[in-house]
C-alpha cells in the first residue's frame, strides 16, 4: 500500500526538500512512507546507509556536515528541533540556517544536500531521530566532518534549551 507525500522546496534554500506524508491512520495506529525513489531529485538517489540516534532530553546532536553527502532525516519517535546551516563559502545563503521540529506526531522529513551542516536537539524525553545517507566513494568519517559549534554566534540560531547535553567532540 503508498501513501501519498507532499514535497516542497525550503523557504530559504533551493537545494533542501521537505517531505511531508500524510499517514493513514486507524486505531491501529500510524503508517506513513518515509521515502521513495523517485526521479524528483539530482541523480536519483541511492541511499547507502541508514543510522539511528537514540537520545533523552536535551541532547544535542551537531552541527556536522561534508560536501558530498546527501542526508534525509526525520524523528520517528518523539521530538526534535532540526537545524541546517548552509556552509558553502560561496553561497549568497553562506551561515545561514533554517530550523524545523520533526516528531512522530507530524511525519516530516527533510532531504538536506552536500554543502550543509546539521543538528538535531531532543525535546522529548527520547527520541529516535533517523536519517539515510546518499554518497559516492567512501563513508565520510566523523572526524572527517566539516563542524560547527551548537553556540556559534554567526549562526544565531534559537536553540530551545540552555544547557545542552553534548558529545565531546561538539563541546566549544
Amino acid at each position: 500500500m503508498r501513501f501519498q507525500t507532499n514535497i516542497q522546496t525550503s523557504n530559504k534554500f533551493p537545494e533542501v526538500r521537505i517531505f511531508q506524508p500524510e499517514p493513514f491512520q486507524d486505531h491501529r495506529g500510524d503508517i506513513w512512507t518515509l521515502w521513495e525513489r523517485g526521479g524528483i531529485l539530482p541523480g536519483d538517489l541511492e541511499f547507502r546507509l541508514c543510522k539511528i540516534a537514540k537520545s533523552k532530553k536535551n541532547v544535542l546532536r551537531g552541527l556536522h556536515g561534508d560536501f558530498k553527502t546527501w542526508k534525509y532525516m526525520s524523528c520517528v519517535h518523539g521530538e526534535v528541533q532540526f537545524v541546517i546551516v548552509d556552509v558553502r563559502e560561496e553561497s549568497d545563503t553562506y551561515l545561514q540556517c533554517e530550523e524545523y521540529v520533526l516528531s512522530d506526531k507530524n511525519h516530516k522529513g527533510v532531504l538536506v544536500p552536500p554543502g550543509f551542516a546539521n543538528g538535531h536537539l531532543c525535546l522529548s524525553d527520547e527520541c529516535l531521530y533517523h536519517y539515510l545517507m546518499s554518497y559516492e566513494g567512501e563513508y565520510i568519517e566523523p572526524h572527517e566532518q566539516r563542524q560547527l559549534f551548537w553556540n556559534d554566534d554567526r549562526l544565531n540560531i534559537n536553540w530551545l534549551t540552555r544547557e545542552p547535553i553534548l558529545a565531546k567532540r561538539d563541546t566549544p
